[in-house]
């Protein structure tokens, strides 16, 4: 018996525009010219081939990649990689990079004069599991001046980037912290125009997730495409 699934498509609103006149950047960003459609062929479908055997046991662990422990609250921060209809998506390359807990990228172009953290490099990757599940150990990272406007300050969060087998093309998005009293000024988060998709990208505090006296836990679940999905940047 054959089944028809139908693609639930997001509704509009639910990725950020390419023109984001609050985002001055966007202007530079996104394509002039139509976009090529690149159908799927037995290549996508098949690869990318990772070297799996090159995952270390401390790239999920971004604590423990260095003589020493990093300055800042000791944070887990885990989910899911999930399609459009809530099932898991296993051997999905997460890739996350960060700011320190002062707000400063490890990183030649960062002239925030804050200081640079020895112990933190602000970068790590992991494989979901059969479940769908990652799990990253890090430091809650600071907010930073970034010059968009007149006293610009980006809320604290958490780069993630997603790719693997049949995929077309890497995601990229951003993980926000609850409550955080930057969000309603930040032109990148409110570049996604729905209000119910912006609340997508920030992740819940959970108590399971939390590790007593060591680690505040947050759970951060990421819908791949459909009428649930993450925004992601285009």
């Amino acid at each position: 018996m054959s089944v028809t699934v139908t693609y639930r498509r997001p509704p509009p609103g639910t990725h950020p525009r390419n023109d984001d006149a609050g985002y001055r950047s966007t202007a530079l960003r996104h394509p002039k010219e139509p976009l090529v459609i690149i159908p799927h062929t037995l290549s996508e479908i098949t690869g990318p081939a990772y070297p799996y055997g090159r995952m270390q046991a401390t790239d999920n662990d971004l604590t423990r990649q260095h003589a020493g422990e990093p300055i800042g609250e000791r944070i887990v921060v885990e989910g899911r990689v999930l399609d459009e209809d809530g099932r898991p998506v296993p051997n999905t390359l997460v890739e996350v990079w960060q700011a320190n807990a002062a707000g400063r990228y490890t990183h030649r172009v960062d002239a925030h004069a804050a200081p640079l953290d020895p112990n933190f490099s602000g970068a790590g990757r992991t494989l979901t599991d059969e479940r769908g599940r990652y799990r990253f150990v890090t430091i809650r990272p600071g907010a930073y001046p970034w010059r968009n406007h007149d006293n610009a300050w980006r809320p604290a969060h958490i780069h993630f980037s997603l790719f693997g087998t049949s995929f077309l093309s890497r995601l990229i998005t951003q993980m926000y912290f609850p409550g955080d009293p930057l969000m309603p000024y930040d032109p990148i988060f409110n570049a996604v125009p729905d209000a119910g998709a912006r609340q997508r990208l920030i992740a819940r505090f959970d108590l399971n997730t939390t590790q007593p006296e060591w680690a505040l836990g947050f759970t951060f679940d990421i819908v791949l495409r459909g009428s649930n999905s993450t925004p992601m940047e285009t």
